[in-house]
C-alpha cells in the first residue's frame, strides 16, 4: 500500500511553484509581434489592385494599351477642334485663337504656295530654255508676294489683338499668323472653325 501510494505520487505531475505561475502568466500576456510595420491603407489598396490585375497580366496590359490609344485619339480630336485644354502651349490663348480665325476667314495667295511649289518642281524637269529662264523669276515673285502678305497679315492680327484683348501678350503672333497662312487650308491644325468670308 505504501509502495502504491509512492508510485502514484511519482506519476502525478508536480504542481508549479508561484514563480513558475507568474512567469507563465507574463509570457501569455505578451503577444508576439509581426516583425514588420503595418502597411498604410493606400499601400494596401494599391497592392490589392495589383494582385487582382496580375491574375491575367496579358489581358491587363492589352486593356491598358487600348485605354491609352483611346485617350490619345480623344485628345487629338479635341486638338483638331481647337479645344483649349488639349492644345499645345504655342496654340493656347485668345490671341492665338483670334490669329487663326483671322487667317482662316479669307482665301489668300499664301495658302496656294505649296501647290505652286509642286508645279515648279515639275517644270524643273522640262528642258525648255524659255521655262528655265522664266522659272527663277516666277519663284522670286512668289516669295516676295508670300513675304509681303505674311507681313501684312501679322501686322493686322497684332493690331486687332491689341484692340480686342488689351494687356494680352502678342509676342510671336506675327510669325504665328504668317506660318498658318502658308499652310494648305485642309491641313491646318487646329482645323479652321470659320469659313472664308465670315466676319470675326
Amino acid at each position: 500500500m505504501f509502495r502504491r501510494r509512492n508510485a502514484a505520487t511519482a506519476d502525478a505531475p508536480a504542481e508549479p511553484t508561484a514563480d513558475e505561475v507568474k512567469a507563465a502568466a507574463a509570457r501569455g500576456a505578451v503577444t508576439a509581434g509581426k516583425g514588420r510595420p503595418t502597411p498604410k491603407r493606400s499601400e494596401a489598396e494599391r497592392r490589392r489592385r495589383y494582385q487582382l490585375s496580375a491574375e491575367d497580366r496579358k489581358a491587363a496590359g492589352k486593356q491598358a494599351r487600348t485605354k491609352d490609344r483611346a485617350e490619345r485619339a480623344r485628345k487629338t480630336e479635341a486638338m483638331r477642334r481647337g479645344e483649349e485644354w488639349a492644345l499645345p502651349a504655342k496654340d493656347r490663348g485668345p490671341v492665338r485663337a483670334l490669329a487663326r480665325d483671322y487667317v482662316d476667314s479669307k482665301r489668300r495667295f499664301s495658302e496656294f504656295y505649296m501647290y505652286g511649289l509642286v508645279v515648279l518642281l515639275f517644270l524643273l524637269f522640262l528642258h525648255s530654255p524659255v521655262i528655265q529662264t522664266i522659272l527663277p523669276i516666277v519663284l522670286i515673285v512668289m516669295v516676295l508676294i508670300m513675304a509681303g502678305e505674311g507681313f501684312w497679315i501679322g501686322t493686322r492680327v497684332a493690331k486687332l489683338a491689341n484692340e480686342r484683348y488689351p494687356g494680352q501678350s502678342t509676342r510671336g503672333i506675327k510669325m504665328y499668323s504668317g506660318m498658318r497662312a502658308l499652310q494648305i487650308r485642309k491641313l491646318r491644325f487646329p482645323k479652321p472653325r470659320v469659313k472664308p468670308g465670315e466676319q470675326i
